[in-house]
């Protein structure tokens, strides 16, 4: 009976990684043997770890990338002129942090739309906010914002 009304407070309180560890935990023999604060560390981390990973879901739903799959370990670099040191450097997402932006041109097919999503993607795991907006579509926005002051 404590374990459920254990679980229903911590729900109450937002905390459901929390009692699905917990719950976890009754269930599990072998972390009898851990201490109270190993098995409390183990919580909190999963908390944590699912906070994290909500809030990841949230900025990638939010940039609206036009291919949600691409990530910078996918990258091909055969056929590509790509420099690995310049996508390396890219990859750190220190241009993010100067207020910097980039503007990937080429011809058409060479993969300007995997790397513009694979380089907002690894902002996200960063923990930056990104948005993916194409030029024929960039400039209206701008124009708007410039004109309601946003």
């Amino acid at each position: 009976m404590l374990t459920e009304q254990t679980v229903e407070r911590l729900r109450t309180l937002r905390l459901n990684a929390i009692a699905d560890a917990y719950l976890t935990q009754q269930r599990d023999p072998s972390s009898t043997s851990l201490s109270f604060d190993e098995r409390l560390g183990m919580l909190v981390d999963a908390e944590q770890l699912a906070r994290e990973n909500r809030a990841l879901t949230r900025r990638l739903k939010e940039a609206k990338l036009r291919l949600s799959h691409a990530c910078l370990e996918d990258l091909d670099y055969s056929g590509r002129k790509l420099d690995r040191a310049l996508v390396r450097q890219l990859a750190t997402c220190r241009w993010v942090a100067e207020h910097q932006n980039i503007l990937i041109t080429g011809p058409t097919g060479v993969g300007k739309t995997f790397l513009g999503c694979a380089l907002g993607q690894q902002a996200c795991r960063q923990g930056h906010r990104v948005i993916y907006r194409r030029i024929p579509r960039l400039f209206p926005e701008l124009t708007l914002a410039h004109g309601d002051g946003t």
